[in-house]
């Protein structure tokens, strides 16, 4: 397991512009700086993902079906700096107790600001728990549904040797699971979970309204749908060697044990809440983009 606590603010504030390699020392660095970078947020709620969302452009993302479903579609966010270069690809698969209350809407001011950031963002919608067909397996199968779907996508402005595959909280889960199985040419350069769920067994035990949220999402307890317990369980897949789980460690939703004791490579911000992640004001944000940034580079 690695783990990095904490991360200077100003330090990824100067370091996102720059796109350097992550150093093991990078925590001890000191910026004078700080004094003219506009702070970092954290542990940011989700209605103030809701007014970021809402400021989106409409014209920012082609939606493109990649299934029959009024549900299997995905937002295809592209850089708009006017360069012909193909762009890096990110998949994207949002979360919310994979429950149909919580849809695409909320991550969109988070692709749209990694699109600003020289990205192309493939920000998966999928049949949740309350819809028809959605829960285990229907949840799964749309998200794989729409990774196969991306050669399809307009090519010409997408480097598709370069492709990441992330998801936040119940998307973590999503994506690291189909990370496990997924095959692609060229082959993912990595997968990162935020905040993901990554023990669905351990998971459903607890007593927060996201774990409860567990036992609807497979239609029943550990003990009556175990088979599907196991099959759909990250831990217990064989996961990518650069596979890497960002976590906060003031995450009250998803345990931080779900990440350290995974046995998987993670870094932890220090006082990075649930939705910090897919903030783009936040520090976690910045600390996904300097990972993803090192994932991506040729």
């Amino acid at each position: 397991m690695r783990l990095l606590i904490p991360i200077s603010l100003t330090l990824l504030l100067s370091a996102c512009a720059q796109q350097p390699d992550l150093e093991p020392d990078l925590a001890t660095v000191v910026d004078d700086r700080s004094l003219t970078q506009p702070a970092l947020l954290s542990q940011v709620s989700y209605s103030s993902l809701l007014p970021l969302a809402a400021a989106v452009p409409e014209s920012a993302s082609q939606r493109i079906n990649y299934g029959t479903g009024a549900l299997q579609y995905g937002q295809l966010f592209l850089p708009a700096n006017g360069s012909n270069t193909p762009a890096p690809l990110l998949v994207f698969v949002h979360g919310g107790c994979w429950l149909n209350a919580y849809d695409i809407t909320h991550s969109q001011a988070f692709s749209y600001a990694l699109a600003q950031q020289g990205y192309a963002v493939w920000s998966i919608e999928y049949r949740r728990t309350g819809d028809d067909g959605g829960g285990w397996p229907g949840s799964y199968q749309d998200i794989m549904q729409a990774l196969r779907y991306i050669p399809y996508l307009p090519r010409k402005q997408l480097d598709l040797s370069r492709v990441v595959l992330a998801g936040h909280s119940a998307g973590g889960h999503l994506a690291l699971l189909a990370a496990s199985e997924v095959t692609m040419t060229p082959a993912l350069k990595g997968v990162i979970g935020l905040a993901a769920i990554t023990d669905v067994k351990r998971y459903s035990q607890g007593e927060n309204g996201c774990q409860k949220a567990t036992q609807g999402f497979f239609a029943g307890d550990l003990q009556s749908q175990a088979e599907a317990y196991q099959q759909a369980n990250p831990v217990e897949q064989p996961l990518p060697q650069s596979t890497l789980l960002l976590h906060g460690s003031a995450d009250s939703i998803v345990p931080i044990e779900q990440a350290s004791d995974s046995g998987l490579p993670m870094l932890l911000v220090h006082d990075a809440g649930h939705f910090d992640w897919i903030h783009p004001q936040s520090a976690a944000y910045n600390q996904f983009l300097l990972s993803l940034n090192e994932l991506i580079s040729p």
